[in-house]
C-alpha cells in the first residue's frame, strides 16, 4: 500500500483525471487503428486551443504600421480564413482523425503584447468524437499562415507554445471553454 503522505495530492482527487493506462489509437497487436466510436453518445462539443506568433519588434512595429496587411494582403483575415480551411480538413492531414461535421469555428487574433499576436481557434460539433484536433489544426495553420505572410519582414517570427486551452462534451471536460 502506497505512503498517501507522498501520493500527490492530484492523484488522490476523484475530480482530476487520471492519466490512461495505454494508447486508444493502438491496438492489441500493437498496431496503429482508428478508435471505433460507434457506441458514444452524440452530444454537443467544443474544442479551445491556442497559440501565438512572436515578433521582432520592428517587424511588430512595422506590421501596425501597415494594418496588419504585407505585401501578400491582410495578415488577420488571411490567417483567419486558412485556419477555418484546416479546421475542416484536419481528418485529411492527421491519419486516425474522424470527419466531423463542423457546427461552428470562431478565431480571434489579437496582440497580446507589443510584439506577439495571440491566435485562438474554438470549434464546435455533435457528435461521438471531440474537435480538439480541429481546434489544434486551426491555431497551428492560422500561424503558420501568418508566418507566411510575414516571412518577408523577418525569419526570425516565432511560433508557439500551441495547446488545448479547454473542451467540453465527452467523458472528461478540461481546462477553460468561455
Amino acid at each position: 500500500m502506497p505512503n498517501l503522505a507522498t501520493v500527490p495530492p492530484t492523484l488522490l482527487d476523484p475530480a482530476v483525471p487520471k492519466p490512461k493506462s495505454r494508447l486508444t489509437h493502438i491496438d492489441a497487436a500493437g498496431h496503429p487503428t482508428m478508435v471505433d466510436v460507434s457506441a458514444k453518445a452524440v452530444t454537443a462539443r467544443i474544442a479551445i486551443a491556442g497559440t501565438r506568433v512572436r515578433f521582432p519588434e520592428a517587424v511588430a512595429d512595422a506590421l501596425r504600421g501597415q494594418g496588419m496587411s504585407s505585401a501578400k494582403g491582410p495578415v488577420i483575415d488571411t490567417a483567419i480564413i486558412a485556419g477555418t480551411m484546416a479546421v475542416k480538413r484536419t481528418h485529411e492531414l492527421i491519419p486516425f482523425c474522424h470527419p466531423l461535421p463542423i457546427d461552428g469555428c470562431r478565431f480571434s487574433i489579437d496582440w497580446s503584447d507589443a510584439r506577439t499576436l495571440a491566435i485562438r481557434c474554438e470549434v464546435r460539433t455533435t457528435h461521438r468524437t471531440g474537435v480538439e484536433m480541429e481546434a489544434l489544426t486551426g491555431a497551428s495553420v492560422a500561424a503558420l499562415t501568418v508566418y507566411d505572410m510575414c516571412k518577408a519582414l523577418s525569419h526570425a517570427i516565432a511560433i508557439g507554445p500551441t495547446k488545448l486551452l479547454g473542451k467540453r462534451g465527452g467523458k472528461r471536460d478540461v481546462g477553460e471553454v468561455d
